[in-house]
């Protein structure tokens, strides 16, 4: 496979097409990431941010987080002398989640826009070729330059990173990442980010421990499952390349739970859950089972009492809810795989819903973004919303070959 580097790549309907974006070959630490990111995901516009944590999570996370200790030295290395410059710094831990974000304020609101957010998930996995990714992959400091990036979203910027490594086992803890434009990957980025990791490596070293086992139960406890609900009756929880079904009341109550991080008592779950009043003991049955699912399958989740609550879970519906609220479209797209629990009729999923959908649609289509609003007339909600067809064919160029379909589907609608 080549991968030409010094152009835009370019995806077709089906898929992504690596092979001659524009002729001639990319370097071998940008195809090989390349593939690995199209192991993942069949179309680049597919590659987006999906998982971030909440404010609460990330400060607990953080606290915990062996490079804590550190943080005064990168912020004097190099957050500092970048807040002017037009570039970014961002720490992340070992999986690529960024951590930590400081740098020039313009930058960084810009770069919102493709979810680089102090919490969000920018392994390979989730955005495909980006530096803090790769270089975590590759266990090497690597530049990528604007088109080199898997995601047509990172297409404008450029990025250089490094692992952050324990001294004592050389074991990679973090990642340290510059982003902008050219400046980020210029001849003096590298070397600058170097003596900067050498620094916060020798800092490492006189202190008492790092311990990388507590940074793994850390992980493990604070970002935990995650939880898919949207376009699915029944709900999926997903945790260290596991997997397990749940059935569609377990999927209400932790999707219930998991958007009141308080907690909730049994009458108000109960109120949320059922649409005729049950027995007390009808709810405590479905929570005995649950807890059970749960503690045997070892996802990570717990369940709690006094009130109800649930630790240790992500849910895709409050992701996408999250990202709509940051003006993060594609993001949010990304995250959403059609209506929350479309079955369901517990009173307070069946209105988490149809506010979910309201306000994507609303976010979709007055993005002014063809390819945002291409991406929602996909899902079968959008099917008979001939306002959003109508959206699309007046934001696709009139030569685009898409034209003529949405075209198709509008005299279906309108016959």
């Amino acid at each position: 496979m080549s991968v030409r580097a010094d152009q835009p790549h370019s995806a077709g309907a089906g898929g992504v097409d690596p092979g001659e974006p524009g002729g001639g070959a990319a370097r071998a630490v940008v195809a090989d990431s390349w593939r690995r990111s199209l192991a993942v995901h069949e179309r680049r516009e597919d590659a987006v941010v999906t998982s971030i944590l909440d404010d609460d999570a990330l400060s607990s996370y953080r606290t915990e987080h062996p490079l804590a200790s550190v943080m005064p030295v990168i912020s004097e290395l190099l957050i500092e002398p970048a807040r002017d410059s037009g570039i970014l710094v961002a720490v992340g831990d070992a999986s690529s989640r960024l951590l930590w974000i400081g740098g020039d304020p313009g930058v960084r609101r810009r770069a919102e826009g493709m979810a680089f957010l102090e919490g969000a998930d920018w392994s390979e996995a989730s955005v495909g070729t980006s530096a803090p990714g790769t270089a975590l992959a590759t266990g090497s400091a690597v530049q990528i330059r604007g088109p080199e990036h898997f995601s047509p979203l990172v297409e404008a910027f450029s990025c250089t990173a490094m692992p952050i490594r324990d001294p004592r086992s050389d074991q990679a803890i973090g990642v340290v990442d510059i982003t902008g434009g050219e400046q980020a990957v210029g001849v003096h980025a590298l070397p600058w980010l170097k003596a900067a990791v050498a620094a916060v490596e020798e800092r490492l070293r006189g202190l008492a421990t790092v311990r990388p086992p507590t940074l793994e139960r850390a992980s493990a406890q604070t970002i935990g499952a995650v939880l898919t609900v949207t376009g699915r009756d029944q709900g999926v929880l997903r945790w260290a390349g596991r997997e397990l079904s749940l059935s569609a009341r377990h999927s209400e109550i932790l999707v219930l739970l998991a958007g009141h991080p308080r907690g909730l008592t049994a009458e108000e779950l109960t109120e949320r859950l059922y649409a005729q009043p049950v027995p007390p003991v009808t709810l405590r049955a479905e929570l005995v089972r649950l807890r059970k699912v749960l503690e045997a399958s070892g996802t990570g989740v717990t369940l709690l009492s006094r009130p109800y609550r649930v630790d240790g879970l992500e849910v895709d519906s409050m992701t996408a809810l999250a990202l709509l609220e940051r003006g993060s479209h594609r993001q949010a797209l990304g995250a959403y795989g059609g209506q929350l629990l479309p079955r369901s009729e517990a009173p307070a999923i069946t209105e988490l819903r149809d506010e979910l959908s309201a306000t994507l649609r609303e976010a979709v289509v007055g993005s002014a973004a063809v390819d945002v609003v291409l991406h929602y007339l996909r899902l079968p909600e959008a099917a008979d919303d001939a306002e959003a067809w109508r959206t699309a064919l007046r934001l696709l160029p009139p030569r685009s070959p898409k034209r003529a379909a949405v075209v198709a589907h509008l005299e279906r609608l309108a016959g």
